[in-house]
């Protein structure tokens, strides 16, 4: 039997703690600032993480390193384009990556200032995905830019600067063309309305989008030694291509290491935890895994970002 009474015990007061009272929540006040609300949060576990993500975003806009921003096209649905617009203005944002329904939600804003359609109801009567305007634009964007040697983001992003599109200032490939922020955009042939349509081209959206996975490799590179990627969202494609771009850099002989990766979503994904927290940092860098919905999520981390600039 158990003798409970030779149990061997020592002071709690010997025993490191993971916890502080140095490290507990501010009490909560009216009219407080963004500042003293960001600091009143515990210094604990994500909202721990959270700061450390900030700080690294600040620290590498200061050293001029890479910070590539990844997403979801959920990300421009939730009306989060002025706050990354903002962040390229501010220069944080170095490179954006977005997979192909990205650019078609980015054009829909520019072009009317609304975008996301019924998708179980027009799926009924076969309208799902049949708007004539933006397979017409991005199809046509595409032949032309391909044609001349251009990535399918530059592509799309200068057809949109070129024309007169009523709330392009809200378009996000439109700043970052102003702005000259490299925007990579990885297509999955039929994952797309517009491929749906007579204007697709696959030949030449696989040669454009082929184009900027050499451009997202080459950004990549600038991540070594304090630079940050970012995932917002994108729970298959983007951590996928990202995985094989900074494999593709390192095989060509760059160093990438000791920089900063952190994925934001509303669950855990396995690929984006492996492809872009875990596999990319061993031994080397820093990863972080933070649950919360993208509209929330995105302009807390960017307010932190630019109150601390």
């Amino acid at each position: 039997m158990i003798n409970i009474n030779k149990v061997k015990t020592y002071s709690v007061r010997e025993r490191a703690s993971k916890v502080n009272l140095a490290d507990f929540a501010r009490i909560p006040a009216k009219h407080k600032s963004f500042s003293r609300f960001y600091n009143s949060l515990p210094n604990i576990l994500k909202a721990k993480e959270l700061r450390s993500v900030a700080s690294d975003l600040v620290r590498a806009r200061k050293k001029g390193k890479a910070v590539i921003f990844m997403a979801g096209a959920h990300v421009i649905k939730c009306g989060l384009n002025p706050v990354l617009i903002e962040l390229i203005k501010k220069k944080v944002i170095t490179c954006i990556a977005l997979n192909g329904a990205g650019i078609i939600h980015d054009f829909e804003i520019a072009l009317q200032g609304k975008t996301s359609e019924d998708v179980a109801e027009n799926l009924k009567t076969g309208k799902f995905g049949m708007g004539r305007e933006t397979a017409e634009f991005i199809n046509a964007a595409v032949k032309e830019g391909a044609g001349k040697g251009l990535g399918l983001g530059l592509s799309v992003a200068k057809k949109i600067a070129a024309c007169a599109l009523r709330h392009k200032s809200l378009s996000l490939l439109y700043n970052a063309y102003k702005y000259k922020v490299p925007v990579c955009v990885f297509v999955g042939i039929g994952t797309d309305i517009i491929h749906q349509h007579p204007s697709f081209n696959a030949g030449l959206t696989g040669q454009a989008s082929h184009r900027d996975f050499c451009t997202l490799t080459e950004n990549i590179r600038s991540l070594n030694k304090g630079g940050v990627v970012l995932n917002f969202g994108s729970s298959v494609v983007l951590p996928e291509v990202f995985l094989k771009a900074l494999n593709l850099a390192r095989n060509l002989g760059n160093k990438v290491r000791d920089f900063t990766s952190a994925n934001f979503d509303m669950i855990y994904q396995y690929r984006a935890l492996q492809n872009v927290v875990s596999r990319p940092t061993e031994s080397s860098a820093k990863g972080h895994y933070i649950i919360g919905h993208h509209e929330i999520m995105l302009p807390l981390l960017a307010q932190a970002v630019i109150e601390n600039l």
